[in-house]
């Protein structure tokens, strides 16, 4: 079975080995580097089975990318305190969604609007929306990229449509299918990066329900998250050059 790897991080300046994968089901590090292939040298290491292969990496590699604990402790904000963090943020807040379905959206008087008549209501007069267009306003950046399943779920498509208010208030709004997505191993992780500086991790519950925001200011898990999002970004659509694929705009 393939592997669920997510990329850790690496100190190439031209885009070869050395890297660091984690494999996300058994925690295990995969570590990328030049084989060790000269047959003394092979002989000297220890604990070395018929099935083992030995790469040579920088210290440096590990220092600045490996994890420094066994586990990562989870630093929880309350809702009001994630609710903050779009008015206080100083240059750019981005976000990555993945999910096929959020329940919190079916919950919105604008859901049912959608499913009966295929298009989302805009109403720009939300506190979200004023406060994106404040931000956006003096000159800041607010993005996501929206991950989309073939064929979309009625959750994706009423974000799709949606997406009209988000670009409304000044938002880079964008979307990316599924398997483009994987091409480019982003993980199926929903999150705002705000200022280049802090991470948002939001998490779910089995039935689709928001259920807390894990913080990250780890500048090495930080980096990581950066990277996904400029490879976000650069892999996807603005959101009306994408709903015009499927014929929804």
């Amino acid at each position: 079975m393939t592997r669920h790897l997510r990329f850790i991080g690496t100190d190439s300046k031209n885009g070869s080995c050395p890297a660091l994968h984690e494999d996300l089901d058994t925690g295990e590090v995969i570590v990328q580097g030049r084989p060790l292939t000269d047959q003394d040298d092979l002989a000297r290491l220890q604990h070395f089975g018929p099935e083992d292969a030995a790469v040579a990496v920088p210290r440096e590699l590990l220092v600045n990318h490996a994890p420094k604990e066994m586990q990562r402790v989870s630093t929880l904000i309350s809702p009001e305190e994630f609710g903050q963090l779009f008015h206080n943020f100083a240059y750019s807040a981005w976000h990555l969604e993945t999910r096929g379905r959020y329940a919190s959206d079916e919950e919105d008087e604008g859901y049912a609007t959608f499913l009966e008549t295929g298009e989302a209501p805009m109403d720009l007069d939300s506190d979200w929306c004023r406060n994106i267009t404040a931000q956006t306003a003096a000159g800041k950046y607010v993005g996501r990229v929206r991950i989309v399943d073939n064929p979309p779920t009625d959750g994706q498509r009423f974000l799709l449509s949606y997406a009209r208010c988000n670009a409304a208030t000044g938002e880079d709004a964008r979307n990316l299918w599924r398997d483009e997505a994987e091409a480019v191993l982003l993980p199926a992780e929903d999150f705002w990066v705000f200022d280049s500086r802090l991470v948002a991790v939001l998490r779910f519950d089995e039935q689709d329900e928001f259920r807390d925001v894990e913080i990250i200011t780890e500048p090495a898990e930080v980096l990581r998250y950066v990277q996904v999002r400029d490879a976000a970004v650069a892999a996807s659509l603005p959101y009306d050059a994408f709903a015009a694929q499927l014929g929804t705009e």
